[in-house]
């Protein structure tokens, strides 16, 4: 039975390449395109899944395994998993999302299986039960986000300390000196959420370093409750001239908080979120904010391990931990604190 390899072979090109001709998901040329389907005539190549499964022992189906977890704000996690499935068809690959939420019992059932060839894991703890099985797993695995343990995956994720310090220094620079910090609930943190006190940890240091006096808040990534959060940390500290916003529901509800408040930004308070591009488009947020880049994330683990599938990284080559560097987007929130 001839094989995508042989096809590939006879072509004069890639595997991924002959792949992509075949499947349209990636622009090829006509000469290459001409080449393979010559090749797949000549070979009797049947290029369908089934038949391709039995030749290769390949699927070109990658397992995403993500939670909508009540704790976190459904329409942030959304965003990643867009990054990830849009990047896989993009390179040939369909997607198999899990969200069961015994994600231990999930991802052995499609990793002993071989339902998928590789699997990407969204929703990582700090000390996530599901990585000691995907590294005893035949498949390879990269995570968007960062573990305390990191051996034998592959992970990406913002550089959420430096994102605290930025958003810290940001207002320092504009004289700003009481800022109150709004983050996820606490059990977030209590489940191995690293992301919120990776940042937190990092603003306090900042504001230390810088003179700031900093509140630290846990607010709800829930309407009507985080509404409620926001109005009472308002109330509780009169003297804050800025808000730095680490938790999307908070940031999505902060508009309508403000105008029942009669407040504006920046003439009241300067505020600077945490959250992508497309997130304040869709929620129409008009505060500057830390880009947290979940489609290059997914974008950056699924090229990984897609390398790591096609056989381009050599199975002995050490895994990678890569950081997107924080870029602040200035939507004209900040400025100079009023006067007091």
């Amino acid at each position: 039975m001839a094989t995508i390899g042989d096809v590939a072979q006879a072509a004069g090109v890639s595997r991924s390449t002959a792949s992509y001709a075949l499947s349209g998901k990636r622009a090829i040329s006509a000469d290459v395109r001409r080449r393979v389907e010559d090749a797949v005539r000549q070979l009797g190549y049947t290029p369908n899944a089934g038949a391709r499964a039995l030749a290769t022992s390949q699927t070109m189906v990658i397992g995403l395994l993500a939670q909508f977890l009540e704790d976190e704000f459904a329409p942030a996690m959304l965003q990643y998993m867009l990054g990830v499935s849009n990047t896989a068809r993009e390179l040939g690959y369909d997607i198999l999302l899990v969200s069961d939420a015994d994600g231990t019992r999930a991802l052995r059932r499609i990793t002993d299986s071989r339902m998928v060839d590789g699997i990407v894991l969204l929703n990582v703890a700090e000390r996530d039960e599901r990585l000691p099985i995907l590294r005893s797993a035949a498949q390879p695995g990269a995570l968007v986000g960062l573990p305390a343990d990191c051996t034998g995956v592959d992970v990406f994720d913002l550089d959420f300390e430096e994102a605290g310090r930025l958003m810290v220094d940001h207002l320092h620079r504009l004289g700003h000196r009481e800022v109150v910090l709004v983050s996820q609930p606490e059990h977030v943190i209590e489940r191995g959420g690293a992301y919120v006190w990776r940042l937190q940890n990092a603003a306090r240091e900042a504001a230390r370093a810088r003179g700031i006096t900093l509140h630290t808040v846990a607010a709800s990534s829930h309407q009507p409750d985080v509404g409620q959060d926001l109005n009472a940390l308002l109330d509780a500290h009169p003297g804050v001239t800025g808000l730095l916003i680490n938790n999307e529901a908070a940031a999505a509800a902060l508009p309508t908080v403000l105008h029942e408040r009669g407040l504006t930004a920046p003439s009241d308070l300067s505020v600077v979120g945490r959250y992508s591009d497309e997130f304040a488009r869709t929620f129409s947020l008009p505060y500057s904010s830390i880009e947290s880049a979940p489609d290059r994330l997914g974008r950056m683990a699924v090229r990984q391990l897609v390398r790591r599938i096609e056989g381009e990284v050599a199975a002995d080559e050490p895994h990678v931990v890569r950081f997107v560097t924080p870029e602040l987007v200035d939507r004209g929130s900040t400025g100079v604190p009023r006067p007091a």
